[in-house]
């Protein structure tokens, strides 16, 4: 990637009604060549950005810049942009080849040359020979391909998609997955991509920024995101998760101890984000990172990173299983082990407890 990021943000704000603030003192930077998904639920501003960028909307504060260069006053067709849409806003009456062809011609590009680079966009897509069809004679995936095809058909700087697998079936919104980016990798073309699935984010992503209330609550890789969200929205937000409220009583080290409920002992884990001694706290803890014992079993590590209670449910799930765990008085927990442990699982009923390591039971300031 150049040093030089391909888009910027500049404190950009938006808001409809002067009021309410869609999207709030954004910065952000969209590295070239590189695929950045923003993520996040319904009204985070996560689609309005992308609107932003694409020309479709008007900051109400700050400035973009493609290439350095501002985009206040540059309509949409001048940016330079692919964009594919959710619906593909395909043509119905237009052969594919014309769908595909008609970003060229709006722009004047020569009759000469618009069939060479149609055919062409149709091989990076795996659509070639299918040119004379219809849309409505495609598959849904094949459909997408046509969409996607027509954004690079004009080598654009940038492309934008907003939620373009969202008809798809599970399975073929999967499969798409994997193709859209394995284009981008051979392609090597900056794709900024908005979606509220959390796996399809994880899967595509370089990078990823997850927006809540109008801001980036964190921009990081799948893996970071994953591993180290930095407050309780992205933790609960991204992946599954045990979620336990409860009292922060120390820190030393990076290391803290919350106390659950009054008169057990506190449990231990790793404080992420500053809160004051006897603040709430919220714990999270993935089901991949909990560990299952039957009750009384010696289990090495540090005694404050577990919790006791009852086996009652073993869900088979092909390369793993996940087993509930009903917790004293503290709701419930799901702990998801490999296919190879199932055999080691304690019988329905039994008295269990679930323990784990410190840097895996990570603390935040819960939310309000």
């Amino acid at each position: 990637m150049d040093s030089e990021p391909i888009v910027r943000f500049v404190g950009i704000g938006k808001t409809y009604d002067g009021v309410l603030r869609v999207v709030e003192a954004l910065d952000l930077d969209i590295e070239r060549g590189e695929f950045l998904t923003l993520l996040g639920p319904s009204g985070s501003g996560k689609t309005t950005t992308l609107m932003l960028l694409a020309g479709f909307e008007t900051p109400t504060a700050g400035e973009i810049l493609l290439e350095g260069k501002p985009l206040s006053h540059v309509p949409p067709y001048q940016r330079n942009i692919g964009m594919v849409f959710q619906n593909y806003a395909l043509f119905p009456h237009m052969t594919i080849a014309e769908n595909i062809a008609f970003p060229l011609s709006v722009r004047g590009v020569p009759a000469s040359d618009i069939a060479t680079r149609v055919e062409r966009a149709l091989g990076m897509v795996q659509l070639g020979g299918l040119g004379k069809r219809r849309p409505a004679q495609l598959s849904g995936g094949q459909q997408q391909r046509v969409a996607v095809a027509r954004a690079l058909v004009f080598e654009p700087k940038l492309i934008l998609m907003d939620e373009p697998l969202g008809a798809l079936d599970k399975q073929l919104r999967e499969q798409m997955q994997l193709e859209i980016r394995q284009l981008h990798q051979r392609l090597g073309v900056t794709m900024v991509y908005v979606t509220h699935d959390q796996a399809e984010a994880l899967t595509l992503s370089d990078r990823i920024a997850v927006f809540h209330r109008g801001r980036i609550e964190q921009l990081d890789t799948p893996e970071r995101m994953y591993e180290y969200p930095k407050n309780a929205f992205v933790a609960r937000f991204i992946g599954e998760n045990n979620r336990l409220d409860g009292t922060l009583e120390a820190v030393a080290d990076g290391r803290c101890a919350i106390r659950i409920d009054a008169g057990d002992a506190p449990i231990d884990g790793t404080l992420v984000e500053p809160v004051p001694d006897g603040g709430a706290v919220t714990v999270s803890l993935r089901p991949e990172r909990v560990q299952i014992r039957a009750a009384g079993h010696t289990i090495d590590g540090h005694p404050g990173c577990r919790l006791a209670g009852s086996l009652q449910e073993v869900i088979y799930l092909g390369d793993h299983v996940r087993a509930r765990v009903a917790l004293a008085g503290k709701g419930e927990f799901m702990v998801k082990r490999p296919i190879s442990e199932a055999h080691t699982l304690p019988h329905i009923g039994a008295a269990v407890e679930v323990f784990w390591t410190p840097e895996h039971c990570r603390a935040f300031a819960q939310e309000t």
